[in-house]
């Protein structure tokens, strides 16, 4: 069994997706989701999803305001 665990931003009047972890593919992995529409997917060096799991969770809870940060000022300089 996988899991999903997105961080998303409305923005605005939309709801923009700004980074995901999952196990689609068959590996956990971190996508990264640029403005443009762009993802940058960087795997996750745990093979057993629960302890890959249990990091995107506490990356996400400490970190989300740096990657919205970071989605915002690429979306204001186009990047």
């Amino acid at each position: 069994m996988g899991f999903v665990v997105q961080y998303e931003a409305r923005l605005g009047d939309a709801w923009h997706p700004i980074v995901r972890f999952d196990t689609a593919h068959g590996f956990a992995h971190r996508d990264l989701i640029h403005p443009n529409g762009r993802i940058d997917k960087q795997p996750l060096p745990w093979a057993h999803y629960s302890v890959a799991l249990t990091f995107a969770t506490q990356e996400l809870k400490a970190s989300w305001p740096r990657y919205r940060r970071a989605y915002e000022e690429e979306r204001r300089h186009g990047a």
